[in-house]
């Protein structure tokens, strides 16, 4: 990333009815400008300042003239090219969605060739001004002193999107623009609204009225965790829907946002609110009822005439309420139970010389594909359309993991990248036991500014073929607007700032840059009234091993504050070098800035066993969206969360056989090693059916021990202990064999299980 020349706060003053404001605003720039040049002096706006824009940036004017108005009093009336002080200028020379700023004495110039650059080149300007510019004032003819700069910025990806899931809760209309405002002020250009699914029909369609009658609505919602035995639910009916009139305005205020909205029909699963409405959709057609639950139900659509008929008529609908060029159509997670039963299913498989009932999903999606593309759309679907083979014009959604979109990138098709593991913000941003309930997983500020979504495996030719990134908020657990810009704010920011400034080159240093601008940014949060999560005083604490010591460290994101520490109940001091360890430990932290007390007390626990000096070695890596800890997680001395597979402690394996070989650093007597598993069959999680050991004596011989695992359904944490007479090693061999496939009828069927292993501790 390019260096920024950046101006300290000067100051502020406010007198009277009148404020004028003098204060620079280049250091909370986000996402951050590609090459920004701050120089001596400033401009002043104010009441008398005037505005000219080229008549195709007129949207791009009403807008800026709006935000002054509502925000400062300030009237931005019209005036001609040569007079005004703000120009907003056609500059034919400027790349699609590239602007160029200039704050000079007398006027600031914005220059774009397209709407979208001029856009951007507003929101900068923006971001520029004071934050009670944000807010709705009564206090009139505010003055705002901007400093002199020039800045030439555009994306570096033509895809930077973000998703809401409104089927598993439903949001209001108002709040669906405010979100859209959000993504239009982080220079984010796509809204990904996931409209359909077994929860519920979101969108009103015209012929189909029981979709929004019946679809829109469950009896009840599940209360608490997926996982958690008993299931209990709150026996209130819920849900509703967006008329089209609703969607016309909304459409209509996100093009004026410069957002496009890409609208989410699912199939051919995910569609039990759909079938509830409409039973002859589904191969069995029997009656059902839309879920009350979360997770993957075997109810889905039957490519027969009458499903393709109804989604050809919905889709037509969908096509002519929403102008972007793409309609998502899901492809996730759908079994084919029911079709592997059906004689018309079976028959289509044979006719057209389909493999399996995956090569009939594909089948399924070409249809659909061929239909939109009469409608002049395109496709987009998550990565499992690419199963039994890819539809000709399809653009893939990679979520489960990378692998998805280097396949399809490799296949020249159009790739946007958002991986479970840096783009799912439903999942947990803190080890904080008091978070809200989250589905799992855990991914902090940092992980998702750390993306990039081009992958090593592409070449420069076929990594032409991504076109960006989106962070996703899906929502079974996510019931208020409140919570969804806690999950979405900040990681939002880390996103926008690598969908449009690039991933970093060096992410320590332009971490650190990175929230030396949030910090600030979190003002203009304020006015906005988000309610967002703040992390940024919190405190990190990881084993480190150095000359056969263990050490523990202590940091906290942002500079400039105070570390002060207890081991083992001992009085209070400062942090300043990493804490030697060499028996149990409880380590307390707090982070202080000029005395003050600053984000949540901190508490870790290290059990010092016989392994933590150890060399831990695997046989595979653990999935990336869940190796925050990596390797050395196993034998660290720190145990995980009992109620939560994602922090650092939990490493997650995907249908892969587990081998953890130990090497001691000297002669060690052991007798004993414990395992934990996770095991939240809901969330595709099984403790493995056994695990076994074999410790090498010093001699060469081999000592060995296995032990069968069956733990009951409603056991989240399962501990196993290999227990042996006491011999002296060097080196030991842990084998973790994966449960293997899902079995028909559970969640998550026909895929590989989830192997997660905690803290391997050796007596």
């Amino acid at each position: 990333m390019k260096k920024v020349i950046l101006f300290l706060l000067v100051s502020v003053l406010i007198i009277g009815c009148k404020s004028e404001t003098t204060t620079d605003l280049t250091n909370a720039l986000i996402p951050k400008p590609q090459q920004i040049e701050v120089m001596d002096g400033t401009f002043t706006l104010d009441n008398k300042t005037t505005l000219f824009a080229d008549q195709e940036f007129e949207v791009v004017a009403n807008f800026l003239s709006g935000f002054l108005q509502m925000g400062a009093g300030i009237p931005m009336e019209k005036a001609s090219e040569e007079t005004a002080q703000i120009k907003i200028l056609k500059d034919a020379a400027q790349a699609m969605e590239a602007y160029s700023l200039i704050v000079s004495e007398n006027n600031i110039i914005i220059k774009a060739s397209d709407a979208s650059g001029a856009f951007y080149g507003v929101q900068t300007l923006r971001q520029l001004l004071p934050v009670f510019f944000e807010t709705q004032n009564n206090i009139h003819n505010q003055t705002a002193v901007i400093p002199q700069l020039k800045i030439q910025d555009a994306p570096k990806f033509p895809y930077r999107g973000m998703h809401l899931d409104v089927s598993r809760h439903f949001f209001p209309k108002e709040f669906i623009k405010e979100y859209i405002s959000y993504l239009a002020l982080l220079k984010m250009n796509y809204f990904h609204w996931h409209l359909t699914d077994d929860q519920g029909w979101r969108i009103e369609i015209l012929q189909y009225p029981d979709l929004t009658n019946n679809g829109a609505y469950r009896d009840e919602t599940l209360i608490g965790h997926y996982n958690e035995n008993p299931q209990l639910f709150d026996r209130k009916r819920y849900g509703g829907f967006y008329t089209q009139e609703d969607i016309k305005e909304i459409v209509e205020f996100a093009t004026k946002h410069n957002v496009t909205i890409i609208p989410e029909i699912e199939m051919p699963g995910h569609a039990q609110a759909a079938i509830s409405a409409y039973p002859e959709l589904c191969c069995n057609g029997k009656d059902v009822k839309v879920a009350t639950k979360w997770g993957v139900f075997e109810n889905i659509f039957c490519p027969n005439q009458k499903t393709f008929a109804f989604l050809e008529n919905v889709l037509t609908e969908v096509a002519e309420l929403f102008p972007g060029e793409y309609i998502h159509i899901g492809g996730d997670e759908a079994p084919k139970v029911q079709w592997k039963t059906c004689a018309h299913c079976q028959k289509l498989i044979k006719e057209h010389n389909l493999k399996d009932e995956k090569g009939l999903q594909s089948y399924f999606i070409k249809k659909i594909e061929t239909f939109l593309n009469s409608k002049g759309k395109k496709i987009i679907g998550w990565d499992e359309i690419l199963e039994g083979g890819l539809a000709p014009n399809a653009t893939v959604m990679s979520w489960r993991g990378t692998s998805g979109g280097i396949e399809a990138a490799k296949q020249k098709h159009p790739v946007i990248m958002t991986p479970t593991s840096h783009a799912y913000f439903d999942y947990y941003q803190s080890e904080n036991s008091d978070e809200p309930l989250a589905i799992g997983g855990y991914l902090p500020l940092k992980k998702v500014f750390s993306f990039n979504p081009i992958p090593d495996e592409l070449d420069a030719a076929d990594s032409k073929f991504i076109l960006g990134a989106q962070g996703n908020i899906w929502t079974e657990y996510i019931a208020t607007k409140e919570q969804v810009e806690y999950m979405v704010f900040p990681r939002i920011l880390a996103m926008s700032e690598v969908v449009w400034s690039g991933p970093s080159e060096n992410l320590e240093e332009d971490y650190a840059n990175f929230l030396l601008r949030v910090e600030p940014f979190l003002e203009r949060l304020d006015a906005l009234r988000v309610n967002y999560a703040n992390h940024l005083y919190e405190i990190e604490g990881r084993v480190l091993k150095e000359d056969d010591k263990v050490l523990y460290e202590l940091t906290t994101p942002t500079s400039g504050k105070e570390i002060r520490y207890s081991l083992n109940a001992s009085e209070e001091k400062i942090y300043k070098t990493p804490i030697p360890i060499s028996k149990d430990a409880v380590i307390k932290a707090r982070v202080y800035k000029v005395g003050k007390v600053l984000g949540r007390p901190f508490t870790d626990t290290i059990h010092y066993h016989k392994g933590i000096l150890g060399k831990v070695h695997l046989n595979v890596n653990p999935h990336a969206s869940y190796s925050a800890g990596g390797k050395e997680a196993l034998i660290n001395g720190i145990q995980g969360s009992n109620s939560r597979y994602g922090d650092k402690e939990w490493l997650g394996f995907w249908g892969d056989d587990v081998e953890i070989s130990i090497d001691f650093p000297e002669e060690t007597e052991v007798n004993s090693v414990a395992l934990r598993f996770y095991n939240a069959n809901g969330q595709w999680i099984y403790a493995p059916k056994k695990a076994s050991l074999c410790v090498e004596l010093l001699d060469g011989n081999l000592v060995s021990s296995e032990v069968a695992i069956a733990p009951k359904n409603d056991t989240t944490i399962v501990e196993v202990l290999l227990e042996f007479e006491a011999v002296k090693t060097k080196k030991l061999l842990i084998k973790v064999p994966s449960f293997g496939m899902i079995p028909e009828g559970s969640q998550g069927s026909e895929n590989n299980a989830w192997t997660f292993i905690d803290e391997v501790v050796i007596k």
